[in-house]
């Protein structure tokens, strides 16, 4: 499992190492660039091995007291989840978005960059100079990703991260979303909200919807026992709304906390939105 660097056609930089895959694209003169891209390699390099060492730390479940943690990404973790202790969560929920971020603050170091950004596998950290627009679509089904619209972001918005979960992703899920898109101060944060969203779109006991201890799938999963969905079956307008809903209402909760900008959830072909609308053809129905 050996650590691949190369450059896309298009230019943009790829790092991968075994779970983390990033695509990486900065905006600048040419040199700062190239410097730039150098210090997103070296700040890639053992960054696996690193969170490695702490994943028997970063697999527990908070509680009252935070682990002792020392990596730079694991800290990121936790800062990001740590206002969410109440609810069932562990670092693990913004482990992508916590790795993009602090690709990215390398990326940035001393660097003179109009905008750039950091994707990892779908969760991205984003910089922008002033004047500049990051725009990003809206994926309604994270199992078959086509886009139903796009947002720009300006510099002026607090907003310089973006996650995306749901069922039926790279990661196992408490809930039935079909997707739920965070925009928030950082990708971290954005990822954890995200995971915690999706999480509440549910439908508790509900005949339709099997579901297994995540530790029976995985071994190793932060989970544990707990039960995630594996497939979700006919399910009417209303129940549809309902679980939407559930959702909402915690988006809703941590926006007024500040934790997160925006979000939009999406089920079934069904919508529901909190804070500034992501797309266009969205609009906030409360």
């Amino acid at each position: 499992m050996s650590v691949q660097r190369a450059f896309l056609p298009d230019s943009r930089l790829h790092l991968q190492h075994g779970p983390i895959d990033l695509v990486i694209e900065a905006f600048g003169p040419l040199a700062e660039v190239r410097r730039a891209y150098w210090q997103a390699v070296q700040a890639f390099d053992g960054l696996l091995e690193a969170l490695t060492l702490e994943l028997h730390l970063l697999r527990r479940p908070l509680v009252d007291t935070p682990p002792t943690l020392y990596g730079p990404v694991s800290r990121r973790m936790l800062a990001a989840v740590w206002p969410f202790r109440g609810l069932y969560v562990t670092p693990m929920a913004a482990v992508a978005g916590s790795v993009a971020d602090h690709v990215l603050a390398a990326l940035l170091k001393e660097r003179q960059l109009a905008k750039a950004y950091v994707n990892d596998g779908g969760d991205v950290a984003f910089h922008l100079a002033a004047g500049e627009r990051f725009r990003t679509g809206l994926v309604p089904d994270v199992t078959a990703p086509a886009l139903a619209g796009l947002a720009e972001i300006p510099f002026e918005a607090p907003v310089r991260g973006i996650a995306t979960s749901g069922a039926g992703g790279r990661s196992l899920s408490l809930g039935i979303a079909d997707s739920v898109t965070v925009l928030a101060a950082d990708a971290a944060a954005a990822d954890a909200a995200a995971t915690l969203i999706a999480n509440a779109v549910d439908l508790p006991d509900h005949p339709a919807i099997r579901r297994a201890p995540a530790d029976s799938l995985d071994p190793d999963s932060d989970l544990g026992a707990l039960p995630v969905t594996l497939e979700v079956g006919a399910l009417s307008d209303a129940e549809i709304g309902h679980a939407l809903e559930a959702g909402r209402q915690r988006a809703y909760a941590m926006r007024e906390a500040g934790h997160i900008h925006a979000a939009v959830l999406s089920l079934r072909g069904q919508f529901a939105m909190c804070g500034t609308a992501l797309s266009p053809e969205l609009t906030e129905t409360r």
